[in-house]
């Protein structure tokens, strides 16, 4: 992938998140206790609400690594299924407060941070998570697999419900390709 699309990736996810908040929607409480050290690793997209920085896209996931700051390096990836080509965008994402809450703000693109909220999480082995940006037309349902387990998927998208995401909206990534470029 050239890196003129790597910036311009990132430009729009920037964008996109320039305007927003950093913090939770009203009305949800991101998880706690949370061990970001649990959390750390590959995530793959399960669903996720349309927004234009992702659009078109098909098996996305995120890669969150450790950095000696403390911060959390963010690595996106994704088919972009009309191009045909592979795109990434790398971020910085930093705890908003306490390290034990679930909710980071996170940037692609210098000084323009957007939320990142954990608001569901599988407490005991980490294996699924559901996620908000800064306000409820930003919500991803992660996985550390390709795919989630039905009962699962259905408990995940009955609380987005509760919690006033519009889950009809959902889009239903396809994960079938390698993890190569």
């Amino acid at each position: 992938m050239s890196l003129r699309r790597s910036a311009i990736l990132a430009l729009l996810f920037a964008l996109a998140l320039s305007a927003c908040s950093t913090a939770p929607p009203e009305g949800l409480r991101p998880v706690t206790p949370f061990d970001l050290n649990r959390y750390l690793g590959q995530w793959y997209e399960i669903a996720r609400l349309d927004h234009s920085f992702e659009r078109g896209m098909s098996d996305v996931n995120a890669t969150y690594q450790l950095q000696d700051d403390g911060s959390v390096k963010v690595i996106n990836r994704g088919y972009d299924t009309r191009r045909q080509a592979w795109k990434e965008a790398i971020g910085r994402a930093l705890f908003i407060g306490d390290r034990q809450t679930a909710s980071l703000k996170v940037s692609f693109f210098g000084p323009f941070y957007g939320g990142y909220h954990v608001i569901a999480l599988d407490q005991q082995d980490y294996r699924w998570s559901l996620v908000a940006g800064p306000d409820r037309d930003y919500l991803w349902i992660l996985a550390r697999d390709r795919t989630l387990p039905a009962e699962v998927r259905e408990q995940q998208v009955s609380q987005a419900k509760a919690l006033g995401f519009a889950t009809d909206k959902l889009i239903w990534v396809d994960q079938k390709r390698a993890d190569t470029q």
